[in-house]
């Protein structure tokens, strides 16, 4: 499958009509981001089930800061509308398909369920 170039426009759609999804969020001048896209790329020819995504910080500077981006390149992982992951950094390809892998694996009724007692927690504190 083809990365997918985010905006503002089509972010929520892609997130919201997709079950599982990856995002770069990179810019142009970022070396360690040049050297990691081979990688996304790579990757994504592999995962017909995923959708990756990319988010240009330069040119999406809201959806960057909506999600509090500070460094560059950051990963972010959502599964059934839920951040599962995010973390800045460029991974090596074994250690990004072992990322993904584990993602895949997780029971999402699970972490909604976590989620829940995390949230009852904070409103009865």
């Amino acid at each position: 499958m083809a990365v997918v170039e985010l905006t503002k426009d089509n972010f929520e759609s892609t997130i919201t009509e997709n079950d599982f999804v990856i995002i770069d969020f990179w810019a142009p001048w970022c070396g360690p981001c040049r050297s990691f896209a081979p990688t996304y790329e790579s990757v994504s020819e592999d995962h017909d089930n995923i959708v990756f995504g990319k988010v240009n910080t330069e040119e999406e500077q809201e959806l960057a800061m909506h999600f509090q981006v500070r460094s560059i390149p950051t990963l972010m992982i959502f599964r059934d509308n839920i951040i599962i992951f995010s973390q800045p950094g460029a991974l090596p390809e074994s250690a990004f398909r072992e990322l993904l892998g584990k993602a895949g694996e997780l029971d999402m009724n699970e972490v909604r369920a976590q989620i829940e007692a995390d949230q009852q927690k904070g409103q009865n504190a």
